[in-house]
């Protein structure tokens, strides 16, 4: 390991050059070609496309990238998404010094390709080297910032590993070791519509039924577990006319099964009673009604301090002689999907900053850092 030079400017370039391909999520393809040809030209045994674009409906599919190692060792995995949010094309990387950051008029992509980029850099140190390090199996999914779809259509028997580590996270030197459920919510207001200048005491405005239950909501931080939140509402037609359909979106996250539910619940009988307090008692005129929509986004994950996986990046950490520290998140990823699978993965944090905003950045010191303790995990390993 002592031997193992990281290439500084290899690696800048090589994110740089991530950065500039565009891939929005569904539109992955161009990045997906890029990194068949760098990961086979580093030694890999198979790089093999999976056919889950058939029901993410992406232009590709996952990627997963085989190379056997050099000794008898456990398998891991690393995974990393390939999409990024928008705006996120025709993205021009700005550096300065050791800081990436865009031009301003989009992201800079480094949510996922700074672990990437890392991933790249990290093949290419082993090759040089001629490391001694056991199978390594890299996964790049699609579509992971729309709903996780990438690795929800993933056949998780295609991995050789059984563990292994998602590079996704804000900060450094970090790992996530819990992050919490979600479901997801559309909810479908009906009003009656009427003339809202010459007859609006006909109508039953949808907009109204939709705002009183809201405002009977808890929504925001719940408890120490559990957040719920509306983020998108849409609906009517005009303004003359009073509006019969609202729609809202939504969600609600816990480290709890039984307080997501409870919330959830909680939710839906608040619009239930509303509309039911709407309702007229004329015989054979429309009523208002609500149609709700619970979807599971993505189950919990939680990692217990005693599984291999944690003990593979506590060791690498000191081996390094470096504080890493165990935290627990409030976002969901493609680790709690793999966790779903029985495959325990940890998701360690790359260095990104400010991430889905025009003012994301990264400093090259910390994709160096991340890149150290990827070589530390892959080495200092030991024997099965």
């Amino acid at each position: 390991m002592n031997n193992c030079s990281i290439d500084r400017e290899r690696l800048a370039k090589g994110f740089m050059r991530l950065c500039e391909i565009d891939s929005p999520s569904r539109q992955e393809r161009g990045v997906a070609d890029y990194l068949t040809k760098v990961f086979t030209e580093l030694g890999a045994e198979a790089v093999i496309e999976d056919n889950s674009a058939e029901k993410t409906g992406a232009d590709c599919g996952n990627l997963l990238i085989r190379f056997p190692g050099t000794a008898a060792r456990e398998p891991i995995f690393f995974a990393c998404h390939m999409d990024t949010v928008e705006p996120g094309c025709g993205i021009e990387v700005l550096r300065s010094g050791d800081i990436f950051t865009s031009l301003g008029n989009t992201i800079l992509g480094g949510d996922d390709k700074s672990g990437i980029a890392a991933l790249i850099e990290m093949m290419a140190v082993l090759q040089e080297n001629e490391s001694l390090y056991g199978p390594v199996e890299i996964l790049l999914t699609t579509c992971e910032e729309i709903g996780l779809l990438g690795a929800k259509h993933f056949d998780a028997k295609r991995l050789q590993a059984t563990y292994g580590y998602a590079l996704d996270s804000t900060g450094i030197n970090r790992v996530i070791v819990g992050a919490p459920a979600a479901n997801r919510l559309k909810i479908q207001v009906h009003g009656i519509a009427a003339h809202a200048g010459l007859n609006p005491e006909h109508g039953i405005s949808a907009f109204c039924l939709a705002a009183r239950a809201i405002a009977d909501l808890r929504l925001g931080r719940l408890d120490e577990q559990s957040t719920a939140n509306f983020g998108l509402i849409h609906g009517g037609v005009a303004t003359n006319i009073v509006p019969d359909l609202i729609t809202l979106e939504g969600e609600v996250r816990s480290h709890s099964l039984q307080k997501l539910d409870e919330y959830t619940e909680e939710i839906k009988r608040a619009f239930h009673k509303v509309v039911r307090g709407g309702t007229t008692q004329a015989v054979g005129v429309k009523q208002p009604s609500v149609d709700i929509i619970v979807e599971m986004e993505y189950p919990a994950m939680h990692i217990e301090e005693s599984d291999p996986v944690l003990a593979r990046v506590r060791q690498a950490g000191e081996y390094l002689q470096r504080e890493i520290l165990f935290q627990v998140a409030g976002g969901g990823s493609d680790a709690n999907i793999f966790n779903s699978y029985g495959l325990k993965t940890a998701i360690i944090a790359t260095g990104m900053d400010k991430v889905h905003t025009t003012d994301e950045c990264l400093d090259l010191n910390d994709l160096v850092s991340l890149t150290e303790l990827l070589l530390a995990i892959t080495l200092v390993a030991p024997s099965p």
